[in-house]
């Protein structure tokens, strides 16, 4: 019974065969592509060892990988610090009875997202200095970009994982003496956070992948050092594109991986809570869909 979904109906044989094939299918257009642009990349060259031979030395990495990938790091903690502050703080602004929070608190959201990141970054890096007479810090420049536009989509996924939640949970709080501070900080965030989380982590990720914008305005992060830096020195831009991206690809495992991880065992100390307490468990499970 624990199989049962409320979302869709499980697949049956003819379907599952049809499932199979379409996937037979596409693995072999996806082999198909992958080994023309292999073949395309030897015509050209691009498999030399002497493109691939500055990764095998020691000063590739210290001079060029890794330093870009410590700013990379840098940068995106901060933004998704910052970026998480700044979507709950909105979210909750938006969810206020009061229209003077909720009014401004919606359109500085809405005006965040529907701005391109790249102009944020050009406009807080290049105007601000205008305006001030000063420089403005590129690492600055950078993390805020990314936490005013990330952090407006993460107020919306806040807000939605909060409306998502059942009146009940808010009304039985009221009933036991909670005030609203202590019902959001308390029963609505926690709850939300985890609903929510696959799309937090999601927006994260699309964070971390969004530093590589900080070239544009010189940031020493992974993008600038990895691959303009390498490859003006030993010609290589293809090999090194390759390396960085397989680094962006293992990062963003690493990231996903963790998330599932918090899900899993916040699940599983649900379950051991409900089992301590002689509490039986749910008869029915929602299964969400994959993909």
């Amino acid at each position: 019974m624990n199989d049962v979904s409320f979302l869709y109906d499980h697949p049956g044989p003819k379907a599952l065969r049809r499932y199979k094939i379409f996937t037979v299918i596409f693995t072999i257009i996806l082999a198909a592509i992958l080994l023309f642009i292999i073949l395309k990349f030897q015509q050209k060259g691009q498999w030399d060892a002497a493109l691939w031979s500055p990764f095998l030395q020691a000063t590739t990495w210290t001079q060029y990988i890794l330093p870009g990938l410590w700013v990379t790091i840098q940068t995106a903690s901060v933004s998704m610090i910052l970026a998480l502050i700044f979507g709950i703080v909105f979210a909750v602004g938006r969810l206020s009875e009061h229209k003077w929070i909720s009014v401004p608190a919606g359109a500085l959201v809405e005006f965040f997202r529907a701005v391109p990141l790249l102009l944020m970054i050009f406009f807080i890096f290049f105007a601000l200095p205008a305006l001030t007479g000063a420089p403005f810090p590129v690492f600055w420049a950078v993390s805020i970009g990314l936490t005013l536009y990330n952090g407006s989509v993460l107020a919306e996924a806040f807000r939605s994982g909060i409306n998502a939640i059942p009146n009940g949970q808010s009304e039985a709080a009221y009933a036991l003496g909670l005030r609203k501070n202590g019902v959001m900080s308390f029963i609505l965030l926690p709850q939300a956070t985890k609903l929510m989380l696959p799309v937090i982590v999601g927006q994260l990720v699309v964070l971390l992948k969004d530093t590589a914008l900080g070239y544009i305005v010189a940031l020493p992060e992974l993008m600038q050092k990895g691959v303009n830096d390498l490859s003006a020195n030993y010609g290589n831009v293809v090999a090194a594109a390759i390396v960085v991206a397989a680094i962006y690809i293992l990062i963003n495992m690493s990231l996903t991986q963790f998330a599932n991880y918090l899900d899993r065992r916040s699940r599983r100390q649900g379950r051991t809570r409900l089992i301590q307490e002689g509490l039986p468990e749910p008869a029915f499970e929602i299964v969400e869909p994959q993909g």
